[in-house]
């Protein structure tokens, strides 16, 4: 038998035995390669949305590659805001993630008081999709040929005209501020609980008119029950080469993007956020993913960590000044 009497074979059973109580103690991830159990993902809109357009058909391809299920959670309500916050209490052990927008770079300006604060309390890991904001109209409430003819209608009835939204404070309840205060027109909010309810009241006829990611529009434009009548910014989306852009329509700063993102709460291990990030980019570079984006007339920005930190920056510092602008305001 071993003589374990040297000093030398006693401090060998102590280091193995401490690292044997450190290994019994560590996180899986830390342990094996993360994912080795199933992943919450928190979408703050109700199914049928923009946010879900995107959230559902990365997930599908994160849960193929990695065999783990990547469970999206919908958490609607309050704009995008109650979603961000059950998000920013959740245990950072690598297992809730958070699919955000735009709106969320919005709500710090719109809502007098949210019980998180997004720089502080969640993680940027990467931005997944961009799509332009495209004004959409229900055909038989507005029975307009072009985006002239709509300017026309609007002016000559002030009021009359209502648009649907994915909630206060969120881009398209933004959008449509800042197409009030470029055009000169008035046209009354109504705010849902997601864009999916919205565009659902749209496509009824509940509501005349919306300005939506062309993400979750894109279905019901081609399908035919709902008319696209301008995209923002300074070209066409190649998904709709028919449908001018607000540049060309004598709109040149009229630029809204749509954009969703994955966050991870405060905390959450390194480890864990960098293979997200790999996994969650693998998925969006899938051929079906792709095919999915490009349908949607969607881009892959693919900025991670410190870029799409400065992106959100950037996006915080221009919401703020088009809040400013408009007046609007939120309890």
């Amino acid at each position: 038998m071993k003589n374990f009497n040297s000093m030398t074979d006693r401090r060998s059973v102590i280091k193995f035995a401490a690292a044997s109580a450190v290994g019994a103690t560590l996180p899986a991830w830390a342990q094996s390669a993360w994912p080795t159990k199933p992943v919450t993902l928190i979408v703050p809109f109700p199914a049928g949305g923009g946010t879900d357009a995107f959230a559902r058909p990365m997930s599908a391809q994160f849960s193929r590659l990695t065999g783990k299920q990547l469970i999206i959670d919908n958490r609607g309500g309050a704009g995008g805001t109650l979603g961000a916050g059950i998000a920013a209490k959740a245990v950072p052990d690598g297992y809730t993630l958070f699919m955000g927008a735009v709106h969320h770079t919005i709500a710090p300006y719109m809502y007098a008081k949210l019980d998180y604060e997004l720089e502080r309390d969640l993680v940027p890991l990467i931005l997944l999709a961009s799509v332009p904001q495209v004004l959409v109209v229900n055909p038989k409430k507005v029975p307009v040929a072009n985006f002239k003819e709509f300017i026309e209608f609007v002016k000559k009835n002030p009021g009359k005209l209502n648009y649907g939204s994915a909630g206060g404070g969120t881009s398209h309840h933004l959008a449509g501020e800042l197409f009030k205060l470029q055009t000169q027109t008035f046209i009354t909010h109504i705010p849902y609980r997601g864009a999916g309810p919205a565009l659902q009241d749209l496509i009824a006829g509940n509501v005349d008119m919306m300005f939506d990611g062309l993400g979750s529009s894109a279905a019901h434009i081609k399908g035919g029950r709902i008319k696209a009548l301008m995209v923002s910014g300074a070209k066409r989306s190649p998904a709709f080469p028919d449908v001018p852009c607000s540049a060309e329509l004598g709109l040149p700063d009229y630029t809204v993007t749509t954009w969703y993102g994955l966050w991870a709460p405060k905390g959450t291990p390194v480890e864990a956020q960098t293979q997200a990030v790999e996994e969650a980019r693998k998925a969006c570079q899938t051929d079906e993913a792709k095919a999915v984006w490009a349908n949607q007339g969607a881009e892959f920005p693919n900025l991670t960590g410190a870029q799409f930190d400065a992106f959100i920056k950037t996006e915080l510092r221009k919401w703020a000044q088009v809040v400013k602008a408009s007046g609007a305001k939120l309890d």
